[in-house]
């Protein structure tokens, strides 16, 4: 017999008067509070919504200010969660998606059902008014249908490539990632990718450093990029002593060296194609890719730290140059070195901004 749960975190939104202005790249400028609403179906799976709640809909005392506004919907007062696990009650009704600055999808295991036409019908009016759109795993299914996807980048879980292939050959689809940031609709491809999915959205709304501090507390890995591979062919090495996790830690405190895959691999004490197949293997990535990652995330934030010299982030972070440390930061964040300042840099006038009280 299912069991019935009431979230009371879902059924009101959370609003504070200290509350920093609203973020999101394309967003207006004013003082209240980014929405994140998550449409409940169905099957939904209760791991994404846990995902989705950790990450926008905690309070974060540790940063002296809420990121998010946080609210859970449904079409039903009563929803039923995957294979009958409990059910979902005391949440907003499905008109709460109209209020959204971002609303995730509701995913299930049964893609070949289709979804409630009013849910689609929630989904296109939140893309027609400039909504941001997320779909975890099979979320992309729902985004699908709704028909919001044609002629855009996504991702979906690896197991259903074939069948979202067949079913939406309009969608330019990326089967092979974690996840794709399509700008205003972005889809990751399973359960724990949902996470750094999540990270993602809060290191393009708050940076690198508020990101971080999410990651902290999730005790969750700070940034894996969206091109790493869905499939890792080794999760949990076989042997201990093959484990990159020493590696990383000590290349994590030199990476203002002239650090090079050769020299990751001296350290390793292995060649460096036998380093490449470790961290394809363990990590779904390459050395030099994992190494420019966490160089970038550094130089984001001695950026929000309040370093202003371009020459020096570069160093520092080891990028090298300044017109590196542009390229790098572009790519990764669609802003240029000063723009991102200007966006996430500390305000010395802001006494609850706690980045402004640390020194570079």
């Amino acid at each position: 017999m299912a069991q019935e749960n009431s979230h009371a975190f879902g059924s009101g939104a959370r609003h504070r008067p200290d509350a920093p202005s609203d973020t999101r790249r394309d967003a207006p400028s004013d003082t209240r509070l980014h929405r994140v609403v998550v449409i409940v179906d169905e099957n939904s799976n209760p791991f994404e919504l846990g995902c989705a709640s950790e990450v926008f809909g905690l309070r974060r005392p540790e940063l002296g200010r809420e990121l998010y506004e946080f609210t859970l919907c449904s079409p039903e007062p009563r929803t039923l969660m995957r294979d009958g696990f409990f059910t979902l009650t005391g949440v907003a009704a499905l008109d709460a998606a109209d209020t959204a600055d971002t609303l995730i999808v509701p995913n299930r295991p049964d893609t070949e059902v289709p979804r409630r036409p009013a849910v689609l019908a929630a989904v296109r009016r939140a893309h027609a008014r400039g909504a941001r759109l997320v779909g975890f795993c099979s979320g992309a299914f729902t985004l699908a249908e709704a028909g919001v996807l044609d002629g855009r980048r996504a991702t979906a879980h690896w197991q259903w490539a074939d069948d979202f292939r067949r079913r939406f050959p309009a969608v330019h689809l990326e089967p092979d990632v974690l996840f794709v940031d399509d700008g205003d609709i972005l889809t990751a491809a399973g359960s724990a990718a949902a996470l750094d999915l999540g990270l993602h959205v809060v290191r393009r709304d708050f940076g690198a450093e508020v990101a971080n501090s999410v990651s902290r507390r999730l005790v969750f890995a700070a940034h894996r990029d969206g091109g790493q591979r869905q499939f890792v062919e080794r999760p949990v090495p076989d042997v201990p002593d093959e484990s990159l996790a020493p590696l990383l830690a000590w290349a994590q405190e030199r990476l203002g060296e002239p650090l090079t895959v050769p020299d990751l691999a001296a350290r390793a004490a292995v060649s460096p194609a036998t380093l490449h197949r470790r961290f394809r293997a363990q990590l779904g990535t390459t050395p030099l890719a994992w190494l420019n990652g966490e160089r970038t995330a550094f130089a984001c934030r001695l950026i929000e730290r309040g370093e202003e010299r371009l020459d020096v982030v570069a160093h520092r972070s080891g990028l090298g140059t300044a017109a590196n440390l542009r390229a790098r930061l572009r790519r990764e964040t669609g802003l240029s070195p000063s723009a991102y300042r200007r966006r996430f840099g500390p305000d010395p006038a802001d006494p609850l901004n706690p980045l402004s009280q640390q020194s570079p």
